[in-house]
């Protein structure tokens, strides 16, 4: 059975690699008698399974910017948009009252394992081979750690105590029961620590939807930043940022989200279609046109924070559109909503970039009480938003009013992208004000999701979280 489902996974993670246009390889469709000897037996066929494993996020709900992805369900949760959608499964997240049998969180959890288990194969793959050269070794298991790593972050963050699997027996894996989030984020801090070491600082031909050496720092930023391990949040994005060779502050907000832009640091791209299509699934779900259906419109109360209008993220990111009695605002981040034309992609997915880690140092040096190092992080994304700096010469100016400006910038610089504000609020201790937004019940056990039904169907060893 462990080898018949390992096989099963490499072929269609293989699969997949083909319809990669950076590293498409001629070579025939495996068939059923492939084994994973086979797949890992020469440079071609393991570079296509590492592919495949990054075309598949895009086709992986928690991770491509659709409507059961990490960054909409969160951002359905907090306080930035208002409902139109009557999906029932999207109301739940909205309300903040989800019941375990809702489908969008089945999907959100049973694709983060799928991801997971992909690059356990990968792992697996390589693992004692001498067939395949050390360098393309090294990529591949500094690839899978990253995103084991990535991908366990935002488990533990959604769930709590989660399973680690750390294999591809299926076996063994189908009745695990959950491990704590300390164990899972020892492992996460491994994983990264591990494709550090692995990953080099060039981007492969130039291309930001493949991880580089700063791409792993910044998670490991983050990460740090979540664990409140102060010192380390500042040294691993201070590594991040002073890599100006390769990232930059974009000046035109409307280049941040085009492929390979120089302030991304790690994107998915829309090649994991397969087909005519080139546009994101944050755009596709987001970008108001006329014949769109959108199933959220920015809220009134996310619009008040940009209380200055000449705020250059409110006039790039946000979109109005006018009906016969109203206007409403909506996301305008990603500028295409629907591209079938086959030709070049101009837009990725963004998963992290250089604004973020000049607002995670921005926190970090507050927190340790580096005011003016802070200011001057945090001047950086003012002034690129065309607002006035702060002054660090203000008496009023405390590490608590500072610690304020930032969760408020984050909100207005990070807004649908990867449940920022789902998770700011939760650092912050601020959850609760998440009971002022229409319709919510939200109480002190919906910070954490509940545990699909139907996997505790088939695995009675998981346990449900509080208050479902």
């Amino acid at each position: 059975m462990k080898n018949y489902f390992l096989i099963i996974l490499l072929i269609f993670t293989i699969s997949l690699g083909f319809i990669s246009c950076e590293e498409f390889l001629e070579v025939e469709t495996p068939d059923y008698k492939l084994d994973s000897k086979a797949v890992f037996s020469d440079d071609q066929t393991a570079q296509s399974a590492l592919n495949g494993l990054f075309n598949q996020l895009f086709n992986t709900s928690y991770a491509n910017g659709g409507s059961q992805s990490v960054s909409f369900l969160s951002a359905l949760s907090v306080d930035n948009f208002t409902l139109t959608s009557t999906t029932q499964d999207v109301i739940e997240f909205h309300q903040n009252q989800i019941s375990p049998d809702n489908n969008y969180n089945l999907t959100l959890w049973s694709g983060s394992y799928n991801i997971i288990y992909q690059a356990n194969a990968l792992l697996n793959g390589i693992d004692n081979n001498n067939s395949l050269s050390q360098g393309l070794k090294d990529k591949i298991e500094g690839s899978s750690k990253f995103i084991r790593g990535l991908t366990y972050f935002y488990l533990v963050k959604l769930y709590g105590d989660v399973p680690l699997i750390l294999s591809t027996n299926y076996e063994e894996n189908a009745l695990v029961s959950r491990n704590s989030k300390d164990k899972i984020l020892y492992q996460i801090l491994n994983d990264l620590e591990d494709a550090a070491l692995l990953l080099e600082e060039e981007y492969p031909n130039g291309d930001r939807t493949r991880p580089n050496y700063f791409t792993v720092q910044a998670l490991l930023a983050k990460v740090h930043l979540h664990l409140k391990n102060w010192d380390n949040a500042e040294f691993y994005s201070s590594k991040v940022i002073d890599a100006t060779s390769y990232y930059d502050l974009l000046n035109d907000l409307d280049e941040v989200f085009l492929a390979n832009s120089k302030e991304a640091i790690w994107q998915i791209s829309p090649i994991g279609w397969g087909n005519s299509f080139t546009h994101t699934r944050d755009g596709n779900l987001l970008t108001k046109t006329p014949t769109s259906n959108n199933p959220v419109v920015l809220s009134e109360n996310f619009l008040e924070v940009f209380n200055d209008s000449l705020d250059i993220r409110y006039q790039n990111w946000i979109s109005p559109f006018f009906t016969e009695t109203d206007t409403l605002y909506f996301p305008n981040k990603y500028k295409i909503q629907y591209d079938a034309s086959g030709g070049e992609i101009a837009e990725y997915s963004m998963v992290m970039r250089l604004a973020e880690q000049y607002l995670i140092r921005a926190e970090v040096r507050a927190r340790l009480g580096n005011l003016t190092g802070s200011i001057q992080d945090i001047n950086k994304i003012k002034t690129r938003a065309g607002l006035s700096q702060i002054d660090k010469f203000q008496n009023e100016l405390t590490k608590e009013t500072l610690l304020e400006e930032i969760l408020l910038e984050r909100r207005r610089e990070l807004f649908t992208e990867w449940g920022h504000r789902w998770f700011d609020l939760q650092r912050y201790g601020r959850s609760e004000i998440l009971q002022n937004k229409e319709n919510s019940n939200w109480t002190s056990t919906s910070n954490l999701l509940p545990i699909p039904s139907e996997e505790r169907e088939k695995n009675p060893n998981l346990s449900q979280n509080p208050g479902y």
